[in-house]
């Protein structure tokens, strides 16, 4: 992969806003200007389109302290590239800036996983990351990443990559100046009541930090929550760093903006301390 490889955007101006001035006019209406920024270890954020999920993320993100380094952890939606893809080198280009890789972060984790590859080409056209970043770089314009993509496994494998990612925050002595996000949207194209169902026993395991629950859950009640291996990644490192318990700060459906209550997508925003 070549050093200093540029991720363009792929989905500027579908998802979100392609001009910085338009992007931050838009993002200023998402966000909580009242609430107060806290501390914490990881969190749980939607992806979908600002118009549909922006509200659940800005409101999230309007809770935190944006550290500097952001481990952004995310479903592959594509199909591209490995099965767990993380970028260790270049920089991604986005309408508020340009977002730089933290290479010795990344270098490290992929380091001290068996699973984890180093491929830029599952990240070139995937949105669960990107959609982020704006928000994210709205309160903290210095961020740097490590991107990292999954797809669905065994639990010992998941468990493996946030044990890495774990270990190599305390190693790089970074964990004060980092934050785990795990991008996932809730329920797919359900009504109004089962998606709220299925999705309040997702969410209760993991505002128990109780990453087999929640892959049991998912199981069980079939729930069709796109990154539930990103989000259990974060628990099992959440943890490991410390992590004693989780908030729901917003959880909305699809059929809030549209009105349509047959067929609808759950966003969910949860912060662990």
């Amino acid at each position: 992969m070549p050093e200093l490889i540029t991720r363009k955007p792929a989905v500027s101006g579908q998802f979100y806003a392609g001009s910085a001035g338009r992007l931050k006019e838009d993002i200023e209406k998402l966000v909580d200007k009242t609430a107060k920024a806290t501390d914490a270890i990881g969190c749980v954020l939607p992806h979908a389109g600002y118009i549909y999920s922006g509200r659940v993320a800005g409101k999230t993100v309007s809770c935190l302290n944006v550290k500097e380094n952001i481990i952004l952890l995310g479903p592959n939606h594509t199909g591209y590239g490995m099965p767990f893809s993380i970028m260790t080198e270049g920089h991604w280009q986005m309408p508020l800036g340009k977002v730089d890789i933290n290479s010795n972060l990344a270098k490290t984790m992929l380091n001290k996983s068996e699973f984890l590859a180093d491929d830029a080409h599952a990240h070139l056209y995937e949105h669960s990351l990107e959609v982020e970043l704006p928000l994210l770089q709205f309160y903290n314009p210095d961020i740097k990443i490590v991107p990292i993509v999954v797809t669905e496994d065994q639990p010992q494998v998941y468990k493996d990559i946030g044990k890495s990612i774990a270990l190599s925050l305390k190693e790089s002595k970074l964990l004060a100046s980092s934050l785990i996000v795990a991008s996932s949207d809730m329920t797919h194209y359900e009504s109004q009541e089962n998606a709220e169902r299925k999705d309040r026993e997702a969410i209760e395991a993991i505002l128990e930090l109780n990453e087999d629950k929640l892959i049991a859950k998912i199981k069980r009640f079939n729930i069709s929550m796109c990154g539930y291996v990103p989000a259990v990644i974060m628990l099992v490192a959440a943890k490991l760093l410390g992590a004693k318990s989780a908030e729901l700060i917003d959880y909305r459906t699809s059929g809030d903006v549209s009105n349509d209550y047959s067929s609808v997508v759950g966003y969910a925003g949860i912060i662990v301390r």
